[in-house]
């Protein structure tokens, strides 16, 4: 059987998009075959550092990008771009998840496997999207907060299950669908059926952050109600923005209790 860990750096080290999808659909395939999974004899992972990444988009701070209204047809392909540029990071924070913690289970190897593979498809979707209106992946600048969230918690698979899908790819739960309905003000239907799958899929991908989020507390024997708490002020000094999409949040495992402290944050 070929090593998953060494397939998941081969992924993170793509540098042109098209590649790393090719990879990454591939590496799905042969996990799902039996010919790919986690070998325990595999080197262990090389300090982090930046994936693969094509020469653009440029990286800028958040606070620089453009903003641009959905009223004319480029400040849609702006929008669709940065939702694309997302994606492409999550394709990285999922192989990275499989490559740098090593000796879980095999369920959590295949639940990053399966979350890369969507990642893939979905930034494919987008892609092919900014095509119809007449634009490419790196036409408009973007930021890197996602990955920067990956690098402070590398040492961590407690902090990285709880920041990275539970924190920034939970937002994408609550921001998603008032994007949708402002595009199908626009007419933008089509946009608006590509983000649907999304949003429906990153419900599964946030609720596999939960799902091994609490099996590192349960590993390490501490609550992980009151670490998340403590996460979210050590790295995000206590503070999330609102409005939150709580019936997407339930069902990717917030507890109750999570979904009322959440709104005090707000």
């Amino acid at each position: 059987m070929n090593d998953l860990h060494a397939a998941a750096r081969r992924c993170l080290d793509a540098t042109e998009p098209a590649e790393k999808v090719r990879l990454t659909f591939a590496a799905w395939t042969a996990l799902n075959a039996g010919t790919l999974g986690p070998d325990a004899a595999s080197p262990p992972p090389d300090p982090i550092g930046l994936p693969g990444r094509p020469a653009r988009p440029r990286l800028v701070p958040a606070r620089e990008l453009a903003q641009r209204g959905l009223g004319t047809e480029a400040g849609r392909a702006a929008l669709v771009h940065a939702i694309a540029h997302i994606e492409f990071n999550a394709i990285d924070l999922a192989w990275d998840a499989i490559y740098r913690f090593r000796g879980k289970p095999d369920a959590y190897y295949r639940d990053w496997a399966s979350c890369a593979n969507d990642e893939a498809r979905h930034f494919t979707m987008l892609s092919e999207r900014l095509a119809e209106l007449g634009h490419a992946y790196g036409d408009f600048d973007a930021h890197n907060g996602l990955w920067e969230m990956a690098e402070k918690t590398a040492h961590s698979d407690t902090a990285r299950m709880a920041l990275v899908p539970r924190v920034l790819e939970a937002r994408g739960l609550d921001v998603t669908p008032g994007m949708m309905e402002r595009l199908r003000r626009q007419g933008d239907d089509r946009t608006v059926a590509i983000l649907e799958v999304i949003l429906r899929e990153e419900v599964a991908h946030v609720a596999a952050g939960t799902r091994w989020f609490h099996w590192c507390c349960a590993r390490d024997g501490i609550d992980p109600e009151a670490t998340f708490a403590t996460l979210l002020d050590d790295y995000m000094n206590g503070s999330l923005r609102g409005p939150f999409n709580l019936d997407a949040r339930r069902a990717a495992g917030f507890s109750e209790s999570e979904l009322v402290w959440l709104k005090t944050l707000a």
